[in-house]
């Protein structure tokens, strides 16, 4: 459990980080200054950072689904039967 808490915990900072970043981005860009391109690029920083958070967090879940799920059902060969067609 300790790899994925340190997992989640990267990944929030990261996304939180660049969304902090496109935020301020974007209202430089919007109020601040006549700049008109960072008007789109905090908006894209911001998508991307929603993207980052959501991907990180599947990882997680993804992960912690394959350890509670079982392997697999067991396989047994079938021997059949002499001068019996195969199916």
């Amino acid at each position: 459990m300790g790899t994925r808490e340190k997992l989640l915990n990267a990944v929030t900072y990261v996304g939180l980080s660049v969304l902090t970043i496109g935020v301020m981005a974007f209202i430089l860009g919007f109020v601040v200054t006549d700049f008109n391109l960072l008007i789109p690029i905090g908006i894209g920083t911001s998508v991307g950072a929603v993207f980052i958070f959501l991907i990180g967090v599947f990882l997680v879940v993804t992960d912690e689904m394959l350890e509670r799920t079982n392997r697999g059902t067991k396989v047994v060969p079938f021997k059949p039967k002499n001068g019996a067609p195969l199916q």
